[in-house]
């Protein structure tokens, strides 16, 4: 453990640094900008049904601001029906989030989306950020006109500094640059939790207190979260929407008549507006390659709700080529205990090998990896093979301390992916 803490202090230090040199923004609760002038409005219409998308992290993924937040608005207008959109995965950022968009939000379509990245992006390019965010808007807007749009900015122990010298972390810092060249809403979730800590009235990370006299020992203390990063759903999340309640009035801008959302100019015109999620299946692969029936198989209806397909690649070999016309290309997939190694090709040229298990991966969860980015726009041929190159498993997991259970679920070497993250178009 006091490894995995050093690493955290030592990612700290190297983000403290980076704040110094990007522009930080002066940290406010509520920036209402256009407000949810259409939400609001269709939220106090009899009968109205409304959609609430949360597109985030962990944070989001969590029992806690999501959930609290769907009932307040419950509560506040119960003469409307409200239901929520839960998009979010855990350790995924807005570079994931602008891709799968249209999947797992749009389609469903919401009447307003919180968009919650500034702690997985903590550590991201400002720069490529704002693309990210900015094609999460403009796709948005593209599919629904009226969907009004909400930035939030949680934080952590280690994200704070700056928060607690009355700037925004550079994160959000960045995200603000959309926000202000659309005219959309952001709330900065972690403002009280930051005051509260400068105040020496937070503990960032604690068990919370099983005895009365562990409250008492607390005094006037809140103990925001466990690990300093995802709050307890009665503290550190109860914080969290307290915030966006107290935002709240000052979002209700009056309109008689839903107003469309305007987008024409570009903040970047490199944004990511052209990103999209296509299938595994859209490839062309190898011989014995054939698609996992989503609905029946063990492993692979786990990950239906995300993963629009999946290909098991288990045996060396094994092989998946595609063609896209675009700028950027990564994979989606599932990376786990018995992932391996997988070797690239770019327009013919051999990439660095990717391995799919990292110091995590005891459980299985979805991630990504970049074939390309920043490409020249035109066509460009990507080849994914599966190696027989060994890995030493335990050695991976020792990084973070963690170990191998059963061997059994380690000794395969296998690519589970589902998913082409392309910015552009695949070519058949």
């Amino acid at each position: 453990m006091r490894l995995f803490f050093s690493a955290l202090a030592l990612c700290a230090a190297i983000l403290g640094q980076a704040d110094q040199d990007y522009p930080l923004v002066d940290a406010k609760e509520c920036r209402s900008r256009g407000g949810l002038p259409n939400f609001l409005l269709k939220a106090q219409t009899t009968g109205a049904e409304l959609k609430i998308g949360y597109l985030g992290g962990s944070i989001t993924a969590q029992n806690g601001w999501r959930g609290q937040s769907l009932a307040h608005f419950k509560k506040a207008y119960p003469q409307s029906t409200f239901t929520e959109i839960n998009a979010a995965i855990g350790g995924t950022g807005s570079d994931l989030g602008v891709f799968r968009l249209q999947q797992d939000v749009l389609s469903k379509s919401p009447d307003l989306l919180f968009v919650e990245f500034a702690v997985n992006d903590g550590g991201a390019d400002p720069q490529r950020l704002i693309r990210c965010m900015e094609g999460i808007v403009r796709q948005t807007w593209k599919a629904n006109p009226t969907c009004d749009i909400c930035f939030v900015y949680t934080v952590t122990e280690f994200l704070s500094p700056p928060m607690l010298e009355g700037k925004l972390q550079r994160s959000a810092s960045a995200m603000e640059k959309v926000a202000d060249f659309y005219g959309i809403p952001t709330i900065t979730l972690g403002m009280e939790v930051a005051q509260l800590a400068k105040a020496g009235k937070l503990l960032w990370r604690a068990p919370l207190p099983k005895t009365a006299a562990d409250r008492a020992a607390l005094g006037d203390k809140l103990i925001f979260a466990a690990d300093g990063v995802h709050p307890y759903e009665s503290t550190g999340h109860a914080l969290y929407t307290q915030a966006i309640v107290r935002s709240l009035p000052a979002l209700a801008i009056a309109n008689n008549a839903p107003t469309p959302h305007v987008s024409n100019l570009a903040l970047d015109p490199s944004n990511y507006e052209r990103a999209i999620l296509a299938p595994i299946t859209s490839a062309r692969l190898s011989d014995g390659l054939v698609p996992v029936d989503m609905k029946s198989d063990a492993f692979a209806k786990a990950w239906a709700n995300r993963l629009p397909a999946m290909v098991k690649l288990t045996q060396s070999g094994q092989s998946i080529e595609f063609k896209f016309k675009g700028t950027h290309c990564a994979v989606y997939d599932v990376i786990g205990p018995a992932g391996g190694k997988v070797a690239v090709m770019l327009d013919g040229k051999k990439q660095n090998a990717v391995q799919r298990i990292d110091a995590y991966s005891t459980y299985n969860r979805l991630g990504s990896f970049t074939v390309g980015t920043d490409l020249p726009e035109g066509l460009h041929t990507v080849r994914l093979e599966l190696l027989p190159d060994p890995i030493d498993k335990a050695a991976v997991l020792a990084q973070k301390k963690n170990v191998i259970d059963k061997p059994e679920r380690f000794a395969p070497l296998s690519f589970f992916p589902g998913g082409l993250l392309i910015l552009g178009e695949l070519v058949p």
